[in-house]
C-alpha cells in the first residue's frame, strides 16, 4: 500500500512552523521560617544538653584529679 507524502509533509511543515510557548518566569520558593526554626530548635536542643553534661563530666574530673594531687 502506498502512502500519498503530500499529508505527512504538510503536517511536518505545520508542526516545526510552531513555536514553544516560552516557560513562565519560575519564581523561588517562599521561604518557611516558622517550620525551619522549629525544627532547628527540636535538633539544637538535645545537642546543647549533651554540650552542658559534657562539661559537668568534664569539670568533676577536673575537680578529682585537683583533689588528687593536692593530697
Amino acid at each position: 500500500m502506498h502512502l500519498p507524502y503530500w499529508p505527512i509533509a504538510i503536517l511536518l511543515a505545520l508542526l516545526a512552523a510552531c513555536q514553544p510557548q516560552p516557560p513562565e518566569k519560575e519564581r523561588p520558593p517562599v521561604p518557611k521560617t516558622a517550620g525551619a526554626t522549629e525544627l532547628r530548635d527540636a535538633i539544637q536542643a538535645p545537642l546543647d544538653k549533651a554540650r552542658a553534661a559534657e562539661q559537668a563530666v568534664q569539670d568533676a574530673a577536673k575537680a578529682r584529679e585537683a583533689a588528687i594531687d593536692g593530697d
